[in-house]
């Protein structure tokens, strides 16, 4: 059985750039050939709209195939009506609001922190990527997360408080990996909002180059309107904008994780 790589864009930090991230990443390796799931688990829903994905179908959503996982109902029917395929060549499992009430659905659920790792064992041999977007917190969603995936891809904003918000995510990670998941390792550090122009966002590139050495990724995501806007139409900025520098930063950094 082939290895399939399945990633996390996680973070607790809201507005450093995970669903940008996220999306971008998908898209690129969908531009390259292959085929690559985008599972939202924010309920803000932000990458499935990002990515030109609707949700308004009650039964076709993420929260709806962690409870059937939940309740061990087969899943195979789930998965099928849950997952739609963007514009950008990206299959979707679209996140809703009613999400965010995911841990009062599973308060007594046993095994809840693996739902979402026995649900992508039931697909993952059909994708060749499969990349998570996380919400900006430490919940139930983001500990299934670092369940389900063998990486993490953490983008940090280039500010004074960067390493300060990574702490309780790393004392989380090391907290999975002794007691859930032994095989997660964080793959890529990577500056967002970044200007080098900045002495702040030099200081915070030395800091995290000095602590993570080899996981830092060498490309760093400038602060670039084309970014933002790409979602407001449905698509990546890979695939809207290519020539932009906010999408050509995201091409290096697939390379890097392609290598």
């Amino acid at each position: 059985m082939r290895t399939v790589p399945i990633v996390g864009v996680v973070n607790q930090k809201g507005g450093v750039g995970k669903t940008t991230t996220a999306i971008n990443l998908a898209a690129g390796f969908a531009r390259r050939g292959l085929k690559v799931l985008l599972i939202d688990c924010d309920p803000q829903g932000n990458a499935s709209t990002g990515l030109g994905v609707t949700k308004h179908n009650p039964n076709a959503t993420l929260l709806k195939l962690l409870l059937d996982a939940a309740d061990e109902k087969p899943l195979d029917q789930t998965l099928k009506d849950c997952m739609l395929e963007s514009a950008d060549g990206v299959f979707v499992i679209p996140a809703s609001s009613d999400l965010a009430g995911l841990d009062g659905y599973l308060s007594q659920s046993v095994g809840k922190e693996f739902l979402l790792k026995e649900a992508v064992a039931a697909i993952e041999q059909e994708f060749e990527w499969i990349i998570f977007d996380s919400p900006p917190s430490l919940g139930i969603l983001t500990i299934n997360i670092l369940t389900a995936c063998e990486g993490l891809i953490v983008p940090v904003q280039s500010e004074f408080y960067a390493m300060e918000g990574l702490s309780q995510l790393l004392k989380t990670v090391q907290s999975v990996q002794k007691r859930m998941n032994p095989r997660l390792k964080i793959v890529k550090i990577v500056l967002t909002m970044h200007d080098p122009r900045s002495r702040s966002s030099q200081q915070v590139s030395k800091e995290l180059q000095d602590y993570f050495g080899d996981s830092m990724a060498n490309a760093f995501i400038p602060r670039n309107i084309r970014l933002s806007e790409a979602p407001s139409f449905g698509h990546s900025a890979v695939t809207l904008f290519p020539q932009s520098k906010g999408a050509e930063a995201y091409e290096r950094l697939i390379e890097e994780l392609l290598a």
